[in-house]
């Protein structure tokens, strides 16, 4: 095809790393050899790369180039990732759920931990029903695949439902065997429904050194708040995923 701007030469770049022909983890061309091969100059191919980037599909390497970045993304469950079994009569958190779906190794290590009493601020406080200041453990987890950061998972209790619980011990990883919804459960605060609630958004320039993201990625934003059969929120929940790094997977029976 004929190359008469930056967007025409992005369109051939795409078309040439979906067919193949730059296949993940490779580097493209040097930017004055493919100012040469389509006859443009430098200013239109680094427009052109600007577009991939922003697309989420190359990303700019130091000392290296521009590499195409891998697709494969990681599942994301929906209620799947939340089943009694494997947590209450196993021994598989959430995001491992994840992992063993996607045919990914994990270890509990793959997620970090950091535990404090914090003041609630104004989203929190109304999901307790209590003021803005209360006391609260806030739970805050990076969790990785391999080295590569996929999201953060930060989740907020009332003193009363887990003081002296493995939920407030710093230990990276679950918290104990089938993570914090087994010790809820243990607590007399067994998980029984919940609503999350999914958007996108850009990242704060934190969560782009983070999360390792390239120029341009956006982040998903997951609240969760989780009840008991009771109606009572035993948890709430701030999660932050970069957005390339998952595909949200939902399966479930049609309501009447």
């Amino acid at each position: 095809m004929a190359i008469s701007g930056y967007r025409d030469l992005a369109a051939s770049l795409r078309a040439a790393i979906q067919q193949g022909e730059y296949p993940p983890g490779s580097t493209l061309p040097k930017q004055d050899e493919l100012a040469e091969r389509y006859q443009v100059n430098i200013k239109t191919v680094r427009q052109a790369v600007g577009v991939l980037e922003t697309e989420g599909l190359v990303t700019a390497i130091r000392r290296r180039g521009t590499v195409v970045r891998e697709r494969p993304r990681m599942r994301r469950l929906g209620v799947d990732r939340y089943s009694k079994r494997k947590w209450k009569f196993g021994d598989v958190v959430a995001f491992a759920a994840d992992r063993e779906a996607s045919g990914r190794q994990w270890k509990p290590t793959d997620q970090t931990n950091t535990v404090e009493l914090v003041d609630a601020d104004t989203e929190v406080a109304e999901a307790f029903g209590v003021e803005p200041g209360t006391p609260v453990y806030e739970r805050a987890r990076l969790v990785k695949d391999g080295d590569q950061p996929t999201h953060t998972l930060t989740s907020y209790y009332l003193p009363a439902h887990v003081e002296g619980t493995p939920l407030v011990s710093p230990t990276p990883g679950p918290a104990g065997r089938g993570g914090g919804f087994a010790v809820l459960t243990l607590q007399g605060y067994e998980p029984d429904h919940m609503t999350e609630t999914v958007y996108a958004r850009m990242p704060s320039p934190d969560e782009i050194e983070l999360l390792n993201l390239p120029s341009g990625e956006p982040v998903m934003v997951l609240t969760r708040l989780t009840y008991t059969a009771a109606n009572t929120l035993v948890e709430y929940a701030r999660g932050v995923h970069a957005a390339s790094r998952f595909a949200w997977t939902y399966t479930f029976t049609l309501p009447d």
